[in-house]
């Protein structure tokens, strides 16, 4: 089911494939942060990601309990954005051989997944306050927050080095 597809037809089947949609990035993510941490060389930004990926790990079981209480099983659904960004981050990772410059890419792909998600959960928390979903956008809400926070660190870690 893809967006603006015959198979949404609501604003709560709208809802429940964005959820699918986000829950499916976050694992991507923690799929792919584990090679992150490998090529990263300064140590606070290899902290950073292991850090992001304890994190993500996190958000997953929240996202598992938003489906909980909106009473739909918790699945993924593919997201070409997600995978894209996941895919360009690869490709330039690995085309650069200065450590400082890898670090660079490195964390403007972070930054570029950072940002989706932000969008993702801004977007839910909205809606769930539309659907009546007031036990639900707490908890989006949650993970938006934690989101900002260490998109504004990273920025910081930048800016900084």
């Amino acid at each position: 089911m893809g967006f603006f597809t015959r198979d949404i037809k609501t604003l709560n089947d709208l809802f429940v494939h964005t959820l699918q949609d986000i829950y499916y990035a976050e694992q991507q993510i923690a799929k792919n942060l584990p090679d992150m941490i490998e090529k990263a060389s300064d140590p606070g930004l290899k902290n950073g990601f292991q850090t992001h990926l304890s994190e993500t790990k996190g958000q997953i079981t929240r996202l598992e309990k938003v489906f909980e209480m909106h009473g739909v099983a918790a699945k993924g659904v593919d997201c070409p954005a997600i995978d894209g960004i996941l895919k360009e981050a690869s490709e330039v990772a690995g085309d650069v051989d200065d450590k400082q410059v890898l670090d660079a890419a490195l964390i403007a792909a972070a930054q570029a997944v950072e940002h989706y998600e932000i969008t993702r959960y801004g977007t839910l928390i909205a809606w769930a306050k539309m659907l009546g979903r007031d036990d639900c956008a707490p908890s989006c809400s949650r993970i938006s927050m934690r989101r900002r926070r260490r998109t504004r660190s990273s920025i910081r870690w930048r800016c900084a080095a």
